[in-house]
């Protein structure tokens, strides 16, 4: 398997571990500092930088601690050149079921998320 793919791979492993235990320093190796969060599901545009999402994670039970199932699987890794690539993924957290584009870059020798863009459906 080709290099980035499996390095791409292993930041949404990351990524889906940092969700899953509510823990911002997992998170925060993950996100490149600028990266954006960005919804629209209930109507109106939610966006926040790192430094907004961050304190909501620290802030909230995480799923690993209520015992949740996870739900965490790529559906799709495209790339566009040697330095940017885009994930389709999924997971949840309580009853949201999240659909996830991570647009990622690699700077710095490392692939990181610059942004998150998603919808959710609520399940029971």
């Amino acid at each position: 398997m080709e290099a980035k793919f499996i390095a791409v791979t292993n930041v949404i492993s990351k990524y889906f571990d940092g969700l899953y235990n509510s823990d911002t320093s997992i998170l925060a190796d993950v996100f490149h500092p600028l990266a954006q969060y960005v919804c629209a599901t209930e109507g109106d545009v939610l966006y926040y930088n790192m430094k907004e999402y961050f304190p909501i994670v620290d802030n909230r039970p995480s799923p690993a601690s209520l015992n949740e199932k996870r739900h965490d699987r790529i559906l799709s890794i495209e790339f566009a050149g040697p330095v940017t690539a885009l994930a389709r993924i999924e997971c949840s957290i309580g009853a949201k079921f999240f659909t996830d584009f991570l647009s990622l870059i690699f700077v710095d020798g490392k692939w990181q998320i610059i942004s998150k863009v998603f919808n959710y459906e609520l399940r029971n």
